[in-house]
């Protein structure tokens, strides 16, 4: 499971006074279960997930992946995670095949497991034509579906996606939409980020709202539809912001 305690991450201003991306945030995610960080370009999504993933040093709080903290634990943490972000680099000379298995064995397993793994994967994901190609050649479709497959060779048991599907066509999002639901199936922890209010809509279990660094809110659809009288995520996150506008705005008059 995940487990984020209190998290901060600061970074300075020109000015010399600091930018807060994120701000104070706790939340869990469990086994078994897809909790999405929903929220718009720029609140904060990304940092978390580095943060987590212990790419980013957090500035205050901590996290923890299946027990193994973030700050002490780091090698841990990595052995029980697959993270998929947007910017993940690929091996342009390489095949599909060759670079995930490259991956594989700097996660020291046998190349008899490994070649298993990628065949499982690559029928799941419809990867069989283009596996084999070097991955320069490769569509951003193709590139993002081996990125999963190099994410998740290591079979870990916490998964996270930041933004899995942002500039692809629809069967290839299908597809990863699909692949995001056959984790939960099979036990594992799931957190996903997303702009994309249907996306969220159709695969978390629980959402989380981020707004400028700090959570709005945290609960199930049912949950969010209850507390704010709306049906479409849209206006439930619409009202979430305009509850967090207002607190701000009392907080400044306060100060």
């Amino acid at each position: 499971m995940i487990k984020v305690i209190n998290l901060s991450k600061t970074f300075p201003k020109k000015d010399g006074s600091m930018f807060y991306a994120v701000d104070k945030i706790s939340f869990e995610a469990n086994d078994a279960e897809i909790v999405c960080l929903l929220g718009v370009n720029g609140a904060g999504k990304t940092t978390i997930m580095r943060i987590i993933s212990t790419v980013f040093q957090p500035t205050a709080g901590s996290a923890e992946i299946q027990g193994w903290d973030i700050k002490t634990q780091a090698n841990k943490v990595r052995e029980n995670l697959g993270f998929l972000s947007g910017d993940t680099g690929l091996y342009n000379r390489l095949s599909g095949r060759e670079f995930i298995t490259y991956f594989g064995r700097l996660y020291g397993i046998d190349d008899a497991t490994i070649a298993q793994r990628i065949k499982d994967m690559a029928t799941l994901l419809d990867m069989n034509e283009f596996l084999d190609k070097k991955i320069e050649f490769l569509s951003t479709g193709m590139k993002q579906k081996v990125s999963i497959v190099r994410s998740i060779i290591h079979d870990p048991p916490v998964m996270i996606f930041d933004e899995p599907t942002v500039g692809l066509d629809i069967l290839t999002a299908r597809n990863i939409v699909a692949f995001i639901r056959e984790c939960k199936q099979r036990g594992k922890c799931v957190l996903f980020s997303t702009h994309i209010m249907r996306e969220a809509e159709r695969l978390a279990d629980r959402i989380v709202m981020i707004h400028r660094g700090k959570i709005l809110a945290d609960g199930t659809l049912e949950q969010l539809r209850q507390i704010s009288s709306a049906t479409d995520l849209d206006d439930i996150f619409v009202y979430y912001v305009n509850q967090f506008t207002d607190e701000a705005e009392v907080l400044a008059h306060e100060f």
